[in-house]
């Protein structure tokens, strides 16, 4: 076909492509069928001045709807637009709930988070949660505030050991010395001595063993091995 003859059959508002054969049409219109009819850029939008697409886009403040209108973003009272103009959130201190933005009612002793789910507020320090409000904390004697997010809000003072009432202080026991562990019953027993209940019992080593790391059990030595209390060679 001649290049006459091509060009007799590219409708209006188009050009030849200028790769490969066929037509395209000029910015401002949009091919239907054979024919190139212009865009229609409804209220509120503005051409893109693309060969693709739908030739418009609304305007920032505004969305698409049924592909041949733009609406105004509707933003309710405590809200923003967001940066990308087609929705809206809710501003710090408010809640979004169906297509409003409630404020947030804090308890005495709360305050905001910035939670993008679970909890909105915490409970300011002495304080902890209790149902929908912020309850002291009730900190025994001989114990202060560990600021911890889960678990016991306090812990016993040193040379005090938690138990079912509060606090109470540790008694240690003749030849053992006090043990600031958060477990246990606040003190051990010295090198050579065993627990046992509330005492420290001295450790007698059978022949042929030695205490071992921890000073307070005994093991026996290499090539012998424990049997009934003592320690016998290996055979």
């Amino acid at each position: 076909m001649s290049a006459q003859a091509q060009a007799d059959q590219i409708p209006a508002n188009a050009q030849a492509k200028s790769w490969g054969d066929g037509w395209e049409c000029v910015r401002g219109f949009r091919r239907t069928g054979d024919a190139c009819l212009a865009v229609v850029v409804p209220a509120n939008a503005y051409a893109t001045n693309r060969t693709y697409g739908s030739g418009w886009a609304c305007l920032h403040g505004f969305r698409e709807m049924d592909a041949t209108t733009c609406l105004a973003v509707v933003v309710p009272n405590g809200g923003h637009l967001d940066p990308s103009g087609t929705s809206w959130s809710c501003l710090r201190g408010y809640m979004e709930a169906d297509d409003q933005c409630l404020e947030i009612v804090l308890p005495p002793n709360a305050y905001l988070t910035d939670n993008s789910f679970g909890s909105v507020w915490r409970c300011g320090r002495g304080f902890e949660v209790d149902g929908d409000t912020c309850a002291a904390i009730v900190v025994p004697e001989n114990a202060f505030l560990n600021g911890s997010g889960y678990g016991q809000p306090w812990t016993c003072e040193r040379g005090y050991v938690e138990n079912e009432e509060g606090c109470a202080a540790v008694i240690v026991p003749e030849n053992a010395f006090f043990d600031d562990a958060t477990y246990g019953p606040g003190w051990k027993c010295n090198r050579g001595f065993a627990a046992s209940d509330d005492e420290c019992s001295k450790i007698n080593l059978p022949d042929n063993a030695h205490l071992d790391r921890s000073g307070n059990r005994w093991e026996c030595h290499r090539n012998f091995q424990r049997s009934q209390g003592s320690c016998i060679l290996n055979d």
